[in-house]
């Protein structure tokens, strides 16, 4: 469990996805994630005999896994049913140096310690081992942020916390360094998707698990009248010409490997056999000298 402050209830969060299952989940930014991940991890050229696909809440990455001959045992890591083992990704369970493969799709996201858990499957890596992940980033439903803020200002006087804090992608690099990943690579995708309003959308995230789990969320029922001004700001601002209102989702991917001596490294400063300026065919300036000297 994390030390430093909670930003998510985490069993409010397995009970959103539960209710999530029960209404029949809407997997569409999953199963992208999912298959990108695929994707990625099919461009590997080495065997993985261990993985865990870590607190993703359904079954889309292992499906998505099954035409990739690279890896083997695969095993599905959660505190949610269907889990091959039960546990929560702040906490887990594994020796170290136990596993080839860590891989997690649209989870990480929401642990408090999140430096934290990157540690935990660091120290859980072989060396050479892999981390791979997806993540939904800081922009993230930017537009329903927006809305929801200047709505409650006008008719309640005052913001409260709705749509959660996600990372920056450029905190992302640092955070794999301090975990101790080698070679950490982070990059960015935005998505949007359009809605025919910002009840439709609002819908489609009940089905996919992920509303409002923050610690600090009001907890007196949402007024009528700022739920109404907050789509009349939305369709004014985030519309289309032809009325379809605009959400973005950021997913931001993580991938680094646990240090091993066959991994390349940066040479010393000072160690090239070659000078810049003789392959660009150029006069090389020393410090202090003026060009034309």
């Amino acid at each position: 469990m994390s030390a430093g402050p909670l930003v998510f209830d985490r069993a409010l969060l397995r009970r959103r996805q539960s209710r999530a299952r029960a209404l029949g989940f809407e997997t569409f930014l999953l199963d992208r994630a999912a298959s990108d991940l695929a994707d990625r991890l099919g461009a590997v050229l080495r065997e993985f005999g261990i993985a865990i696909d870590l607190g993703t809440p359904t079954d889309a990455v292992r499906t998505s896994l099954a035409s990739v001959a690279s890896v083997g045992a695969l095993f599905r890591v959660t505190a949610s049913p269907g889990a091959n083992i039960i546990a929560d990704e702040e906490a887990l369970p594994f020796g170290d140096g136990s596993l080839d493969l860590v891989i997690s799709a649209l989870a990480l996201q929401f642990v408090n310690d999140l430096p934290g858990t990157l540690v935990q499957i660091r120290r859980a890596l072989k060396l050479d081992g892999l981390f791979l992940a997806a993540l939904l980033g800081g922009d993230t439903l930017t537009e329903l942020r927006q809305s929801f803020a200047a709505a409650e200002v006008e008719v309640e006087g005052g913001v409260s916390p709705r749509v959660a804090p996600f990372a920056d992608v450029r905190e992302m690099g640092s955070l794999l360094q301090r975990a101790g990943f080698a070679l950490p690579v982070t990059d960015v995708e935005r998505l949007t998707v359009r809605y025919s309003s910002p009840f439709i959308l609002m819908g489609e995230l009940r089905r996919m698990g992920a509303t409002n789990v923050l610690i600090e969320r009001r907890r007196t029922p949402l007024r009528r009248a700022t739920l109404k001004r907050m789509a009349e700001i939305y369709a004014r601002r985030f519309s289309d010409r032809d009325g379809k209102v605009r959400a973005t989702f950021e997913i931001i991917w993580l991938s680094g490997w646990a240090p091993h001596e066959s991994q390349q490294k940066p040479l010393r400063p000072g160690s090239a056999q070659a000078r810049l300026a003789d392959a660009l065919g150029t006069k090389e300036i020393g410090a202090g000298e003026k060009a034309g000297e």
